[in-house]
């Protein structure tokens, strides 16, 4: 007996559909077998941007179909600003460059006061490797003890730049909140501001992410070194909530102004954020992204990371798309507050 031409039909419509994927993944493969894939950091060695990336990077290959060799560059400059830049307008668009770069470099076109040269709402995401927890902590011997301290005390901070959370964050603070924040930027990186705190040279530093820093700096928290005053996030983390470290938004004196913090405070959602140029061919772009996740979810990444007291909470290609969409969406009202409050100017 002969099929019917419907069934025909269906045979064919299935088969294709079953292959299409097959052929794709075939595709992708053939690509980047014998390629090499280089993430660009948009900070110093040391750091912990540097930290995840290489981390990432010595699993990565293993999840993308042709198991390219997988590789970093420090790109650091301008709040992340320079990596970014280069991975939207210069770098290849084939899926071989991509960025871990600071999430300030994400909301400056929307609501930073320096100029870019890059439209986020482009950019295709990887994916971040960590929602952080941006914390303020000062040395033991600084002349503020405790955030409310800081309303009244002036206490200097090392910064990167505008951009970058360790500058942004205490300016939005000065301008919301009425801290005596005085801001010494041009540190490449957390390496060299934590650096600069253990030579005294600054007496603290506000955005740089809890997760990783009790472990590169264990002597610190333990021998109570340090203080930590103040959470920039909006739920904080557990371990600091637990001894009750405030939030930045408690200290909010009206509605708009929590809203505008929890703004600046997405930064955190973001996390360590892993972006690649525009124009990637989607089924590149689909297959990185499913290779991120599986990467982040590799047993022996997770067992390394682990023994390095890394936190490794991450985020999907497509849900940080989403977010940064949501975001650059906003009411223009709380976005032109928040352009206001990273303004930095000196405490008189």
């Amino acid at each position: 007996m002969r099929a019917s031409p419907k069934v025909v039909c269906l045979v064919l419509f299935f088969a294709c559909l079953t292959t299409a994927p097959t052929r794709a993944q075939d595709a992708v493969a053939d690509f980047f077998r014998g390629k090499q894939i280089t993430i660009y950091v948009g900070s110093s060695a040391g750091g912990g941007y540097d930290t995840y990336a290489r981390l990432i990077s010595r699993y990565f290959g293993n999840h993308i179909a042709g198991n390219p060799t997988v590789i970093v560059e420090n790109m650091p400059g301008a709040g992340s600003n320079k990596a970014t830049g280069y991975i939207y307008s210069v770098a290849p668009k084939d899926g071989t460059a991509m960025a871990a770069i600071f999430p300030g470099a994400l909301l400056d076109p929307l609501i930073g006061d320096v100029n870019v040269q890059h439209d986020p709402n482009k950019l295709n995401y990887l994916g971040n490797a960590n929602a952080d927890v941006y914390i303020c902590f000062l040395r033991s011997d600084a002349p503020a003890k405790t955030f409310q301290d800081t309303l009244s005390h002036e206490v200097i901070l090392g910064a990167s730049n505008a951009g970058g959370t360790t500058r942004d964050l205490p300016a939005m603070m000065n301008n919301l909140l009425g801290t005596k924040f005085r801001v010494v930027t041009g540190y490449a990186g957390s390496k060299e501001i934590t650096l600069a705190i253990e030579r005294n040279e600054v007496h603290g530093a506000c955005g740089i992410g809890w997760t990783g820093l009790p472990t590169m700096h264990p002597d610190w928290f333990a021998k109570k070194l340090m203080n930590v005053i103040v959470q920039v996030d909006i739920k904080g983390h557990p371990d600091l909530n637990r001894i009750g470290v405030p939030l930045a938004t408690q200290f909010a004196k009206i509605a708009e102004d929590r809203q505008v913090i929890e703004l600046i405070e997405s930064q955190g959602v973001f996390g360590r954020p892993y972006v690649m140029p525009p124009g990637v061919p989607a089924e590149r772009v689909a297959a990185l992204r499913k290779a991120f996740v599986e990467t982040l979810n590799d047993k022996a990444l997770r067992a390394e990371g682990g023994k390095m007291q890394l936190d490794l909470d991450y985020m999907s290609g497509d849900d940080l798309q989403a977010l940064v969409a949501k975001l650059y969406a906003l009411p223009s009202n709380v976005v032109a507050r928040a352009k206001e409050a990273l303004i930095y100017s000196p405490p008189k």
